[in-house]
């Protein structure tokens, strides 16, 4: 599979509504992932992302304008030992406390479906970092069968060793529409270009459509003691 540029992959359509990006820096020494999320209506476009624990969880950045929360105030990220969880939705808590009980991310997402937001049927995407042997990753999409919401198909990646300098990213949209056209293949294979997370941040931030584009959230994990460093990015200021 060819390598995608990062930043003109995630740019190439104005509405890749949430996306996920795990992979390897160049120099193989963390671990990088990348969380943004998008909105077309006020609703989805009044939110931030704000740190909780040592993940973060969106919030209303006007809560006076604050509809319905049902779809878009979640937890995206949480960490639970020496596993990092990123999903788009309160699946991030299915995973996590499935996965405390001796589940497998796989078997966690079971429980789950895609978004009961007809007619779009938003994917629900997922990732899972794992670093208790090495430093592996997961991911999963989860989405109607060609919008009918009678049969959820389930597509599980497992990336062993994870070559320094790449990525697989998954978004929730193959770009705007009527209703929204989900996501299709697998994870799409990108570069991870650089080993400063401030170039990494600003690359996938600069990309993102400048009218859609509401919140990124990025993290670099050292491979070898599990240090972090993180960034957050709101367009809501």
């Amino acid at each position: 599979m060819e390598t995608k540029r990062l930043g003109e992959e995630i740019g190439s359509t104005s509405y890749p509504g949430r996306g996920i990006v795990i992979g390897t820096t160049p120099d193989g020494k963390k671990a990088a992932i990348a969380y943004f999320i998008m909105g077309r209506s006020e609703n989805s476009r009044n939110r931030v992302f704000v740190t909780q624990d040592e993940g973060i969880r969106t919030e209303a950045f006007d809560p006076a304008k604050l509809e319905d929360p049902s779809l878009i105030i979640y937890a995206p990220v949480r960490v639970r030992g020496t596993d990092t969880i990123v999903t788009n939705g309160d699946q991030t808590d299915t995973i996590y406390d499935l996965m405390a009980e001796g589940k497998t991310f796989e078997e966690s997402l079971r429980t789950r479906e895609f978004e009961p937001d007809a007619p779009n049927f938003t994917p629900r995407i997922s990732g899972v970092l794992h670093f208790a042997e090495g430093y592996t990753f997961e991911m999963s999409i989860l989405k109607s069968n060609n919008g009918d919401p009678d049969c959820c198909n389930r597509y599980n990646f497992s990336y062993d060793k994870p070559k320094a300098g790449e990525g697989r990213f998954i978004h929730t949209y193959m770009g705007d529409g009527n209703p929204l056209p989900s996501y299709e293949g697998e994870p799409t294979v990108v570069d991870i270009p650089t080993n400063d997370l401030d170039e990494f941040t600003n690359l996938v931030w600069t990309s993102l459509n400048e009218d859609n584009k509401v919140s990124l959230f990025t993290r670099f994990i050292n491979i070898e003691d599990g240090s972090y460093e993180t960034k957050i990015v709101n367009k809501n200021q």
